[in-house]
C-alpha cells in the first residue's frame, strides 16, 4: 500500500502509562509492541510514526532534554528488536496547566490533528491509507481530523456509542491481528494488478 504509515500514541500503547514518564527506568514496554512494529516495518515495509502529547514538559515536571534522551533510548530499543521508529512528534503544550510559553492551545495537541498532519507532509503520506493506534478517544479524534483511514483504539467499547467510528481491540495482539487482516488483504489485491501492468 503506497504512502501508508502506522501512527502510534506513546503512553498506553508503546509503554505502560504510569503518568509523566521521563526516565528509562520508568519505561515498561507494552507486551506485543515489538511484534506489531516488526509486522509494519519488516513485512509491510512501511514506516511507524509516534505522536505523543507530553504536557509534563509544559507543566515543568521534566525538560525537553530529558524527553529527548528518553526518546533516543526508546528508538534504540526498537532497533535492537529488529524494527524502527521513523519519526517521533511530541506536543509539550497545555492550554491550562502549561507554564509560561507552554500555556498554549497548540494545534499539535491531540485531539487536534497537527502532529499527524505534519507527519503526512514530511513523509509524503496518503492519510487515507494510514492507520492510527491509540488508547484514548483524543487519539481517535486526532486521526479522524487528519483523515486517517483506519482508526483503532485499545480498550473497551463504550455502550453509549451505538455505532463507533473506530475499531476497538483489547490489546496489541488483537491490534496486530486486525492490521494483518486489513493490510494484507490490500496487498494481496495490489500485487496481481501490479504484475499485469508490468509484465
Amino acid at each position: 500500500m503506497p504512502n501508508s504509515a502506522l501512527f502510534l500514541d506513546r503512553d498506553g500503547v508503546v509503554n505502560v502509562d504510569r503518568g509523566y514518564i521521563h526516565r528509562s527506568e520508568q519505561f515498561e514496554f507494552v507486551p506485543g509492541i515489538f511484534d506489531l512494529a516488526r509486522f509494519w516495518t519488516n513485512e509491510l515495509r512501511r514506516p511507524i510514526v509516534v505522536v505523543t502529547n507530553q504536557s509534563g514538559i509544559g507543566r515543568g515536571y521534566f525538560d525537553e532534554r530529558a524527553y529527548a534522551d528518553l526518546t533516543r533510548w526508546m528508538c534504540d530499543r526498537f532497533e535492537a528488536e529488529g524494527t524502527a521508529i521513523a519519526r517521533v512528534y511530541h506536543c509539550p503544550y497545555h492550554p491550562q496547566d502549561g507554564i509560561g510559553e507552554y500555556r498554549c492551545d497548540h494545534p499539535w495537541r491531540k485531539p487536534k490533528p497537527g502532529m499527524l498532519s505534519q507527519a503526512v507532509s514530511d513523509l509524503g503520506l496518503d492519510p487515507a491509507h494510514c492507520a492510527i493506534l491509540g488508547d484514548k478517544i483524543s487519539d481517535i479524534e486526532a486521526g479522524a481530523a487528519a483523515g486517517i483511514g483506519l482508526l483503532v483504539r485499545i480498550g473497551s467499547r463504550d455502550a453509549k456509542m451505538a455505532e463507533p467510528l473506530h475499531d476497538v481491540v483489547a490489546d496489541l495482539r488483537e491490534a496486530l491481528a486486525l492490521f494483518r487482516f486489513h493490510f494484507r488483504s490490500h496487498f494481496a489485491t495490489a500485487v496481481p494488478d501490479q504484475r499485469r501492468r508490468h509484465p
